[in-house]
């Protein structure tokens, strides 16, 4: 008997179990990948999970494999120029990295086991056990292997959007949006740009940061509709979008750039938030939330529920506050600190800016101050409410002198002054 079982050991499962297991909860964790292993991501790994990493000892593991630091960063939403960085963290982090995952998740993963928490890797989940209307544990096999079960106090699901453990409790999503557009990534040699995150004008966006091996990983993002178009040649796809918002940068693309691996193609799930608790079960992750990629928040938010949540769960536990406390709880928390995100999330991966929003942006542009306060809200450092405040945005436009029929102070159409 565990008192935990986590379901899925990438950025959100394997550092929820390596807290637990620290905390002296008997946990068990299975995935059906073995270590390393890959799966699609934005590798990006902002200056708040960063912080996370280093408070849980495990940055050091991550740089010391070879992921380069990033300490200037390129934005670009057509016409809007952002360059620059956050201030380092209260932590000292002055710096973002975007690991592979077949890195990133290994070191994960083995400090859920240092830490005591027992590993099932290739484990196939095949459905839960019940006490009434209560999750009591999983069975399933690795491999063709016999079916195995085993209980637990409480099964978390952090298996994904595609998650058995939301199909098996039937969790409703109470808060989504369609998806947007389509993904295309890989990695190159000779690609020396740095990072670079530019949306132009036809709605198409590209991005390219460094990563492990002296690799780039190049993504491109268009609108589902053009899939179809796309995928008949999706070399030439990429070098168009990438000429097309940056010629230079085409340019050294077409000269130098060379793709090294086989490009992994996307249609990612709808934004959604799904109920991610109930008797005996919870959710955390893409499991339970999700958004489009295009803020590369993924991985961040992964590590912040992931925290959260255990934290949470070892005060029921250990007996301080019963689950039907802290469980919803989790849930309120978690949609309240990420709310801010999501809506912008939601926004801005359109492709198109809305009024308000190409307003804010464009006058960030403008100051050098402002433009920092805009990465240190996308590093997760500044607070969304200062940074979109009505007042802050007032002293703004004054002080970049912005058209006054151009300025809105609130995300609504009507808005604009």
């Amino acid at each position: 008997m565990y008192d935990v079982i986590v379901v899925g050991t990438r950025v959100a499962g394997a550092p929820l179990a390596m807290l637990l297991a620290r905390k002296g909860f008997r946990v068990l964790a299975v995935d059906r990948a073995t270590f390393p292993s890959d799966t699609p991501s934005t590798h990006y790994v902002h200056q708040a999970g960063l912080s996370l990493l280093k408070t849980w000892g495990l940055l050091d593991r991550v740089t010391a494999t070879g992921c380069p630091p990033i300490r200037h960063l390129n934005f670009t939403y057509t016409d809007i120029v952002i360059n620059g960085m956050a201030d380092p963290s209260a932590d000292g982090i002055d710096a973002v990295y975007c690991p592979r995952r077949t890195v990133l998740d290994k070191v994960l993963v083995d400090a859920a086991g240092a830490a005591g928490a027992e590993l099932i890797e290739g484990f196939t989940v095949t459905g839960l056990l019940r006490d009434g209307d209560r999750v009591a544990g999983i069975r399933g096999r690795v491999g063709d292997g016999a079916e195995q079960e085993f209980r637990a106090a409480l099964v978390i699901g952090a298996d994904g959007a595609n998650s058995i453990v939301a199909k098996e409790v039937g969790a409703p999503v109470y808060e989504g949006s369609p998806a947007a557009c389509f993904i295309y990534y890989s990695y190159y040699e000779g690609v020396d740009w740095g990072m670079h995150h530019r949306t132009g004008f036809g709605e198409q966006q590209f991005a390219a940061w460094p990563t492990n091996d002296e690799l780039s990983l190049v993504a491109v993002m268009r609108k589902r509709d053009r899939f179809r178009e796309f995928r008949a040649d999706p070399d030439a796809g990429v070098q168009e979008i990438v000429e097309q918002i940056d010629p230079e940068i085409g340019a050294r693309l077409r000269d130098s750039g060379r793709r090294v691996e086989p490009f992994r193609p996307m249609l990612y799930p709808d934004n959604y938030r799904r109920q991610s608790y109930g008797p005996g079960w919870a959710l955390v992750g893409d499991a339970g939330y999700h958004k489009d990629p295009f803020t590369g928040w993924g991985i961040t938010d992964a590590f912040k529920y992931a925290q959260l949540l255990a934290d949470l769960v070892g005060e029921s536990l250990s007996g301080e506050r019963p689950f039907e406390e802290t469980m919803p709880e989790y849930q309120r928390e978690r949609d309240a600190q990420s709310a801010s995100t999501y809506e912008l999330t939601q926004s801005i991966s359109e492709l198109t800016l809305t009024p308000y929003y190409d307003s804010v942006f464009r006058a960030a542009s403008m100051s050098p101050d402002y433009s920092k306060k805009f990465f240190g809200l996308i590093a997760g450092l500044y607070p969304p409410d200062k940074f979109f405040g009505e007042q802050e945005l007032t002293e703004l436009y004054e002080l970049v002198d912005f058209p006054e029929h151009a300025r809105h102070l609130t995300n609504t159409p009507e808005a604009a002054l």
